[in-house]
């Protein structure tokens, strides 16, 4: 059974850098036709994905948050890491790591963490 826990404070002030880490149990990061990403919900909104990290470090960010955002990895303790500078109240959200699996002309998200709130103080 794949489970994604992530962590990580959930406060954070403006401008500061937010760091959150998401552990991964269940199946290795570095396995081949999987992706590794952060999706967020501000309050009252949809969706947003941020990014991902592939299973051989590569990363691709929306483009939209790319200038703030930073996703890397530590596979000795099956883990990834999203970085989001200057962060404002808009990035309050809940803030999810998310594996995708990866098929010929699709991709699914299949198993999510439980989320974790972050709310942005100005």
């Amino acid at each position: 059974q794949v489970q994604l826990q992530e962590s990580g404070p959930g406060l954070v002030k403006s401008s500061q850098t937010l760091s959150l880490t998401c552990t991964v149990s269940g199946d290795s990061i570095t396995t081949n036709l999987y992706c590794w990403s952060w999706i967020r919900q501000p309050p009252g909104k949809g969706l947003e994905w941020m990014g991902f990290i592939s299973s051989s470090g590569n990363t691709g960010y929306s483009p939209s948050l790319k200038s703030r955002t930073s996703i890397s990895r530590d596979t000795s303790k099956n883990q990834f890491t999203l970085q989001l500078n200057s962060v404002t109240p808009e990035d309050t959200a809940v803030y999810y790591c998310v594996r995708i699996r990866l098929g010929t002309g699709y991709s699914e998200y299949d198993y999510w963490g439980q989320g974790t709130q972050v709310a942005v103080s100005s």
